[in-house]
């Protein structure tokens, strides 16, 4: 990325304290820095993550196609998939998916196992007690 990127405007003062994306990029960060609002410098494990995978100019690109008020939601998404490719780099998110889905199966079917369980022990306790009143009334 050049000199004259999202975040650094040689024209915009500088910000005390760099956000976590230009702290990382080693760049100045500007009052108006794209990336500020959702990369503190606090929590620079997030950007570093999401740069890992997507690329900071990617980064910025998709954050001033949206909407402000959509990228707060786009940030979490692109943290939240570069953690899954990073944990499943072939699958990604779609991995953690498929194990869901297969756990969601497994216990659907451990449900209806219990159901008919359930319902073997009820007809047991209804031959039950249909037996001993049977045998109550023939011992009276």
């Amino acid at each position: 990325m050049s000199e004259k990127s999202a975040c650094s405007h040689l024209s915009s003062p500088v910000i005390v304290s760099p956000c976590a994306a230009c702290k990382i990029l080693r760049r100045r960060c500007v009052e108006k820095c794209v990336l500020a609002p959702y990369f503190p410098p606090i929590d620079p494990l997030k950007f570093t993550i999401s740069h890992q995978v997507f690329g900071a100019s990617n980064i910025i690109k998709m954050l001033l196609e949206l909407p402000e008020d959509q990228r707060v939601d786009a940030v979490n998404s692109m943290v939240y998939e570069a953690n899954a490719r990073i944990r499943d780099p072939v699958y990604g998110c779609a991995g953690a998916i498929c194990q869901l889905q297969k756990q969601i199966s497994e216990l659907q079917a451990d449900l209806v196992k219990a159901h008919v369980e359930i319902l073997n022990v009820q007809t047991q306790n209804a031959n039950l007690v249909a037996l001993i009143c049977t045998e109550m009334t023939q011992n009276e």
